[in-house]
């Protein structure tokens, strides 16, 4: 394996999925202001998501409709008839 390939910055973060509230341990070295206290007793970066595996149509079976930034309104909204 080559040296100096990964980041530096690697260290513990907690991911949080908003639209659910899950919450996972992992590894990443995405910057974060916000810090949450795990269920260890230790304070770690927390990363917000918007859409996790637990909340993703795809791995939970449910064909759910997540539109957290109004994505189909501004579709809806562009391509609709003028009157």
């Amino acid at each position: 394996m080559k040296k100096g390939l990964h980041p530096a910055a690697y260290r513990p973060v907690v991911f949080k999925d908003m639209s659910n509230g899950e919450t996972f341990l992992s590894k990443s070295t995405a910057q974060s202001r916000e810090t949450i206290k795990w269920e260890d007793g230790n304070e770690y970066p927390l990363i917000k998501l918007e859409i996790s595996n637990t909340s993703h149509p795809f791995f939970t079976g449910k064909n759910v409709l997540v539109d957290t930034a109004g994505r189909i309104d501004k579709f809806k909204k562009r391509y609709e008839k003028k009157k």
